[in-house]
């Protein structure tokens, strides 16, 4: 028997996505957000929710351009600070000596030492309650090669991203395969 844990936010997993964003002066500022994930495939594109009190929300409104640097498990530690700061009181950046590197397609920066980044300008902002929807076409996605499988693509077992439990506030590492997806579901056309 399921117990109800009445309305809340506890779907799991989140990502840990540390969201890049310039100021109104073209100050670089970084913050993790968990509110987010891919929203649609043509044009691809993701979201990200934020409180109106953030400094990053104000930095999108001026901008209308984000980045999303996803860091490996080795950089939690980094990913949680720009989750406990805001960026109006302290260059994280300078505290934790990640390098800024400004992207070429959109206005706003992205961690030059994160293994994945997307770049994004934001085609719609929704407001929803409590937190505000900007939705950002991904205009490129760039690897390391390191991370990358022999065709090209993010491997997630070599990028290593990090994921977020929500109802227990705690990080995680991502877990073993299972399968192919798309392919360990199929059945015999007599469903055996």
């Amino acid at each position: 028997m399921k117990k109800s844990l009445g309305a809340r936010t506890i779907a799991v997993p989140t990502p840990a996505w540390s969201i890049g964003t310039y100021d109104k002066n073209g100050r670089p500022n970084v913050m993790t957000a968990a509110w987010a994930g891919i929203c649609c495939s043509k044009p691809p594109c993701v979201y990200v929710s934020l409180r109106k009190a953030t400094y990053t929300y104000g930095n999108l409104m001026e901008r209308k351009a984000f980045t999303v640097s996803i860091a490996s498990e080795d950089n939690v530690e980094e990913v949680d600070y720009f989750g406990l700061v805001s960026g109006r009181d302290v260059d994280k950046f300078a505290v934790t000596r990640l390098t800024p590197v400004k992207s070429e397609l959109v206005d706003a920066p992205y961690v030059g030492e994160f293994p994945l980044i997307l770049e994004c300008r934001v085609i719609h902002i929704i407001e929803i309650g409590f937190h505000t929807e900007f939705i950002g076409e991904i205009m490129d996605v760039k690897g390391d090669s390191s991370v990358l499988d022999d065709n090209g693509i993010p491997d997630i077992g070599k990028v290593r991203p990090i994921v977020f439990s929500p109802g227990s506030r705690v990080y995680h590492k991502i877990g073993q395969f299972l399968g192919e997806a798309f392919s360990i579901g199929k059945r015999d056309e007599k469903g055996e």
